[in-house]
């Protein structure tokens, strides 16, 4: 006769035995280490550097199980961002993928025996360990299919990247020279990039920022990483093609081809998304992406502007990337002291209170500028009344001298805009880097939209 137990009991048992496992979690450890030593050949052969890089993983994964299971949730990419450049390393150091899934196999076991020792004899402990066997199964094939795919993917990376020719063919074309034969000229015919053509191409320079993540021994604590983030950028490419992405000392150098019908932004979209996938697993960076350039030959001028842009990167990371903006914000953003010191006092005061203030008299401007002078054109932009719009515009007048029907005028406003946008701000709370190039209007376009330049995660 089977005997059924209250919600409470079970939960009680439950949260007992992950309690246990909590406390004995290093042994755990050791132990699932000693095992895949036993039953996996290729880990057994390895050295004392790698074994201690497992056990660091099998700690972490424990870990994260157990929260997962202790706060009775799904398990998501934020539990497991250490798995990423691990999985980097398993390809590294020559181990097999089946070998390497093995591992979770086996960690999983080891992990599921000790829940049942934990559980002993007690029928509501049995139950309630039974109740741990899905959210295991799910914490399990969620982060081998994740290690699995970034196996793959560096592998990927590494075949077709990771040989001479590859890193060869980069130098030559940074050095502005041309691939004309050989094994040279097929990898740059494979990544889009044959020398006769003048396709439209960015280069894309990308360096870690921050601390790095804490990794096992060795010379460079940030080479996971880069290899990592390099494999993901490879990745871009569009219409079939493989992005040439190298590691090139202590950044990432990319030059990813725009196929037919692929617009800048689009790419810079798509790189943006590779910055953002990789921030969630530990691993940040700040990018710079050129202007398009039309062929080969423009390859050295685009990487000394994507080499530039980076300035323009706050602290924390982020992607700026020239097609997004306009010459005009650009410029501002390159302004030097002199520039801001040519600017007349009124307007650096009024725009200063103005910020201060919740910035209503600078979207003024920028709305009357973006619809073209049309006073009613702006009051709807702004979601105001006209009356309110011509209020704004007199009080602008008073305070700065500065009329916004006077062309010149309008533009000496934008231009103090533009450069305030440029300056951090220094008297708030914090002084974050994020906030060093606000928000532009694209004026480029002719359009009252606002976006940000760089947009860091």
């Amino acid at each position: 006769m089977s005997t059924v137990f209250s919600t409470e009991t079970v939960r009680a048992e439950r949260a007992r035995i992950l309690s246990e496992l909590l406390r004995d979690l290093e042994q755990l450890a050791d132990t699932a280490v000693a095992t895949m030593r036993e039953e996996i050949p290729a880990y057994a052969a390895q050295g004392p550097d790698f074994q201690a890089d497992v056990r660091d993983q099998v700690a972490r994964h424990y870990r994260a199980k157990l929260a997962v299971l202790l706060e009775d949730r799904t398990v998501t990419l934020d539990d497991i961002t250490f798995t990423r450049r691990a999985a980097t390393r398993r390809a590294r150091a020559g181990v097999a993928l089946a070998d390497y899934i093995n591992a979770f196999r086996v960690g999983q076991q080891v992990f599921w025996e000790a829940v049942v020792e934990r559980a002993g004899q007690s029928s509501a402990a049995r139950e309630a360990a039974l109740s741990l066997a899905a959210p295991l199964m799910r914490y399990c094939d969620f982060a081998s299919t994740h290690a699995a795919n970034a196996y793959m993917e560096f592998q990927e990376y590494a075949a077709a990247e990771a040989v001479r020719e590859s890193r060869d063919l980069l130098e030559t074309l940074l050095a502005g020279g041309v691939p004309t034969r050989g094994r040279e000229l097929a990898a740059a015919q494979a990544h889009g990039l044959a020398p006769e053509a003048r396709t439209p191409l960015l280069v894309v320079i990308a360096v870690l920022v921050g601390p790095p993540a804490p990794v096992t021994t060795g010379p460079d604590q940030g080479a996971d990483a880069r290899h990592a983030a390099c494999a993901a950028i490879a990745r871009t490419g569009g219409n079939g093609t493989r992005t040439l992405s190298v590691v090139r000392q202590s950044e990432i150098v990319a030059i990813p081809v725009l196929s037919p019908g692929t617009e800048p932004g689009d790419l810079c979209d798509r790189l943006q998304g590779v910055l953002d996938s990789l921030a969630t697993e530990g691993i940040r960076l700040a990018m710079g992406i050129s202007t398009v350039s039309a062929g080969t030959a423009y390859i050295p001028h685009a990487y000394q502007e994507a080499r530039a842009v980076l300035d323009f990167v706050p602290e924390e990371g982020g992607v700026a990337a020239l097609p997004r903006i306009t010459p005009f914000q650009y410029l501002a953003l390159k302004a030097d002291d002199t520039a801001r010191h040519l600017v007349d006092p009124r307007i650096n005061s009024l725009l200063a209170e103005d910020r201060a203030r919740g910035g209503v008299l600078t979207a003024t401007i920028r709305a009357f500028a973006a619809a073209d002078l049309n006073l009613r054109a702006a009051a709807e932009r702004l979601q105001i009344h006209p009356n309110t719009a011509q209020y704004r515009l007199r009080r602008i007048q008073e305070r700065t001298g500065r009329s916004l029907r006077s062309i010149n005028d309008l533009v000496e406003l934008l231009v103090a805009i533009a450069l305030q946008d440029a300056q951090p701000i220094i008297d708030g709370p914090t002084n974050s880097g994020r906030e060093r190039l606000a928000t532009a209007t694209n004026e480029g376009r002719g359009r009252g939209d606002v976006r940000s330049f760089h947009e860091p995660r």
